[in-house]
């Protein structure tokens, strides 16, 4: 079965892009949102001495800094608006998403339609301000601790730092959480995820950039270098195979009989991919590691304290680090699953058409059968993205490989470019649609 990117590149008629005016409308609404954001991350936090802020990246660089900056598309680095990202409102997703499995009055309220959903996404919203103000704080508590050799990261600490600080890294994440869901509703694709996309690519250059100096310098050889390479060439490949792979589930609609006429019955097939969940998992497992770090890898603490003693043991390539990554993202795998694919549903669906799968009888047996098949595939798709993501963490670790060409950001880079051309691609052919059915219209008024 030919890719989403393949059919566009192949049936796809260049010609009628031009015509496309609301195709054109919504790309250049997401280009021009996405160069809004990387200019942001160029904006600077008040009363931050740049120079000494790099002095103090470059000595405490690595493990989950590294981490952090890759989310936040390098503005954690140059410690500008954007330093928190969108993270903090991916993290208030998570909660809500798991309060509201777990909560009778909040998943009522999420059947209720449009109403309940736009509810939910306000109480996202105040809880993503609180997360953020939490994180904000902390982030200006541990910069005044922080010394470099040039004296301050703060030029003048105090109250008022503080509270600057707050409000505008706080600001800054709102912000980018009304230009996501901005993208979402006026442009292609999902807004959240284009945004940490755009941050990963923007810095692949300069990862590669400095790959290629560190080879110059000695660091890596033209061996070492070369099979880097074809990694992260097999790994790309890996994940475009895996994510177009899905079970079909075979579907048998009887013969039904319409007027005086009897209709043949028809076979169809629902389609099960074997990451259902996408790069959520990752990133929501990532968000939740960087949720308590934030205050322990900006904390001044020393010593045999509980925060650094945190900190040793999630350092990338840690084991502990390693196993709490691999089972958040498996837990994910299957959480966000269960969410996006309810059996029951589908097999209500199915017996109310008259449809059903041959073998199986329809209802409960349908269903379970359903949850059998997906849980399945699912275990598939948690080991296949535990192998993406964690394979590269012990790279980075072992011989200091950039960040940006990780399991991870190559996950998130490939799944959400096959995302945003298979609704290109969507959008062209609906165009082309309405095209051919006003051809039709003028056609018949002329005869």
């Amino acid at each position: 079965m030919p890719s989403a990117v393949e059919q566009l590149a192949k049936n796809a008629n260049w010609g009628a892009l031009a015509k496309a005016t609301e195709l054109k409308k919504r790309l250049l609404f997401v280009i021009l949102a996405l160069l809004v954001y990387r200019l942001g991350t160029y904006i600077p936090v008040p009363g931050i001495n740049p120079h000494v802020w790099a002095e103090i990246f470059t000595q405490k660089g690595g493990g989950i800094l590294d981490m952090f900056n890759m989310f936040s598309g390098g503005a954690l680095q140059r410690m500008t608006i954007f330093a928190l990202n969108i993270m903090p409102y991916i993290s208030a997703s998570i909660i809500m998403q798991l309060a509201s499995s777990m909560s009778p009055k909040l998943e009522a309220m999420k059947k209720e339609g449009e109403s309940g959903r736009a509810k939910i996404n306000q109480y996202t919203r105040f809880l993503t301000v609180m997360l953020a103000t939490v994180q904000a704080y902390g982030l200006a508590v541990g910069l005044e601790s922080m010394q470099g050799a040039s004296g301050s990261a703060v030029i003048d600490p105090g109250m008022f730092f503080r509270i600057s600080t707050v409000i505008t890294i706080v600001g800054g994440t709102v912000f980018l959480m009304w230009l996501g869901e901005q993208i979402t509703a006026r442009g292609i694709g999902n807004g959240i995820s284009l945004i940490i996309f755009a941050g990963i690519v923007a810095e692949l250059p300069r990862a590669i950039a400095s790959t290629l100096e560190l080879g110059r310098q000695g660091t890596f050889s033209f061996i070492e270098l070369f099979i880097m390479a074809a990694m992260v060439v097999g790994v790309i490949t890996f994940i475009v195979f895996m994510e177009r792979a899905q079970r079909r589930v075979l579907v048998q609609y009887p013969k039904r009989q319409i007027g005086n006429g009897m209709m043949a019955g028809e076979q169809n097939h629902i389609p099960l991919k074997l990451n259902t969940a996408g790069v959520i998992p990752p990133i929501f497992a990532s968000s939740l590691l960087l949720l308590p770090l934030t205050i322990v890898g900006f904390s001044g603490a020393s010593g045999n304290d509980f925060t650094a003693t945190l900190a040793q043991w999630l350092q990338h390539g840690s084991p502990t680090y390693m196993i709490l990554y691999g089972l958040l993202i498996a837990f994910f795998c299957f959480f966000y699953t269960a969410i996006v694919f309810n059996p029951t549903e589908n097999a209500d669906m199915l017996r109310k058409y008259g449809g059903f799968i041959p073998g199986i009888r329809p209802g409960k047996s349908t269903a379970d059968y359903l949850d059998y098949v997906l849980t399945r595939i699912t275990m598939v798709g948690a080991a296949y993205l535990c192998l993406i993501c964690l394979l590269p963490e012990v790279l980075v670790a072992k011989y200091s490989m950039p960040f940006y060409l990780g399991g991870t950001s190559l996950l998130i880079v490939v799944s959400v470019t096959m995302d945003t051309v298979a609704q290109i691609h969507s959008h062209m052919i609906a165009h082309q649609y309405e095209g051919l059915l006003k051809k039709a219209k003028l056609g018949g008024r002329r005869r």
